[in-house]
């Protein structure tokens, strides 16, 4: 079984950093593409940044030169380093990874979301 916990979240004054972790755990065989992606209230859910098995990685043009994401494979962990943040960057944060896993057929490649974490921009 795979498990995927974010943390970091919080309360921070507009312009502060923060980062997020997103690790996972459990019979990983490796893991794929991550993505960050994060809900405000009343709003769809977006799409933040994703890091590829290769490191290639991809932001959405809101958090470009503001946030980083980087992974440590050796740790099953992904991190988002939000810095300069501002008041609209407020939302549950979610990350999903693109796992393979052992299986009896072999290793096949799933879809696993964490719970997510609150982060909360004060102006």
């Amino acid at each position: 079984q795979v498990r995927v916990v974010e943390s970091g979240g919080g309360l921070v004054q507009a312009g502060g950093p923060l980062r997020l972790s997103c690790a996972a755990s459990g019979s990983i065989f490796s893991i794929n593409t991550i993505g960050w992606y994060r809900q405000a209230p009343g709003k769809q859910l977006e799409l933040v940044a994703t890091i590829t098995s290769g490191e290639s990685t991809n932001y959405q043009d809101s958090v470009k030169g503001r946030f980083t994401i980087s992974r440590d494979n050796a740790k099953n962990t992904v991190y988002l380093q939000m810095n300069s943040l501002k008041p609209e960057d407020t939302a549950v944060y979610y990350c999903k990874g693109s796992i393979r896993i052992p299986s009896l057929l072999g290793v096949r490649a799933t879809d696993y979301w964490g719970q997510g974490t609150q982060v909360t921009v004060s102006s």
